[in-house]
């Protein structure tokens, strides 16, 4: 456990930490876009963001779940940015690492929020050690091809590959990158997955969708030797009830996949189809894909994936 020594005069206070103390706990984000980021925070231009309706700010105010939101600020106004928390997240343009808050997204600035914020506020709040998110995420990606496991028959997917080693770098070199982090012993302690969009448009995808997120599963607890590994699955639920034969199909491969992953009760499907808002109070109302970049659409799903962890986490401890 860390112990936080804290410099009452100062407005900024920081951390220290014995080394041979430290254990931090990891949890790796994977999937596609919308694993990315895509819940827009603060923009608000009318033709290009709708006015900034349903962006973590309006949501803030005017939100379903607004109530639930309130930790995110502090009582001056400002994001909140935890000490506890970090996340690491190679995106297409640039590395960033750091402590969580806003910002953890794929594009350039602190403009956008994906699941981590809300997910990263749970895990944090349960452990006593400290938390680092490690996202690997890419978009337009399928599982069928991109993510291919090495169990699956065929080609090993370029994605699933990048995925494994962007985790191996992070446990090794997260204490450069992340100064405070150095010299702790990193400790895997969960997956969660949401991806889905891509394999909806090929029938053979479609029909080996939970034989092969199962052997990803399997291949990523072996590719670390984490065999109970505990393992959240996000649905598509994508525009929520509203949905075609094709996205209804992955749905429930991704929920039959949960049941099949071994051992029993190491795995959790979270439902999402809830979370989804209407493109007329959403920040990009073409943007069906991606939840029409609704930022308590996002806070919701990181809400979910969260608790189902942290319930896993409390089985596996009780058994």
């Amino acid at each position: 456990m860390w112990r936080f020594l804290v410099l009452l005069p100062l407005l900024v206070h920081a951390s220290y930490v014995e080394a041979e103390e430290k254990t931090v706990r990891v949890f790796v984000l994977a999937g596609q876009s919308n694993m990315e980021g895509q819940g827009v925070v603060d923009l608000d231009h009318p033709v290009f963001y709708n006015g900034g309706k349903g962006t973590l700010a309006w949501s803030m105010k005017n939100g379903k779940t607004k109530a639930q939101m309130t930790h995110l600020k502090d009582a001056s106004g400002n994001w909140k940015v935890r000490d506890d928390v970090w996340v690491r997240y190679q995106t297409p343009s640039e590395l960033k690492s750091g402590k969580l808050g806003i910002g953890f997204a794929v594009y350039p600035g602190k403009h956008h929020i994906g699941p981590e914020l809300q997910f990263g506020n749970l895990v944090g709040d349960y452990f006593d050690d400290p938390v680092l998110l490690i996202k690997t995420c890419w978009g337009g990606k399928s599982l069928h091809k991109d993510f291919r496991p090495p169990a699956a028959t065929g080609e090993t997917g370029e994605f699933y590959l990048k995925m494994v080693e962007q985790v191996q770098h992070a446990l090794q070199h997260a204490g450069d990158e992340m100064p405070a982090l150095k010299g702790a012993n990193f400790e895997l302690a969960g997956l969660v997955w949401f991806q889905g969009w891509n394999d909806m448009f090929d029938e053979q995808a479609r029909n080996e969708y939970a034989e092969n997120l199962v052997h990803l599963v399997n291949d990523f607890r072996n590719a670390f030797n984490v065999p109970e590994l505990p393992v959240v699955i996000g649905e598509t639920g994508n525009m929520g009830a509203d949905a075609g034969k094709n996205m209804l199909a992955i749905r429930e491969a991704q929920a039959n996949a949960a049941t099949q992953i071994q051992p029993q009760g190491s795995a959790a499907f979270v439902s999402t189809t809830d979370f989804a808002r209407p493109k007329e109070l959403s920040p990009n109302v073409g943007h069906g894909h991606h939840w029409f970049g609704n930022a308590e659409s996002y806070f919701l799903i990181g809400d979910a994936m969260g608790n189902a962890m942290i319930r896993l986490m409390k089985n596996r401890r009780a058994n």
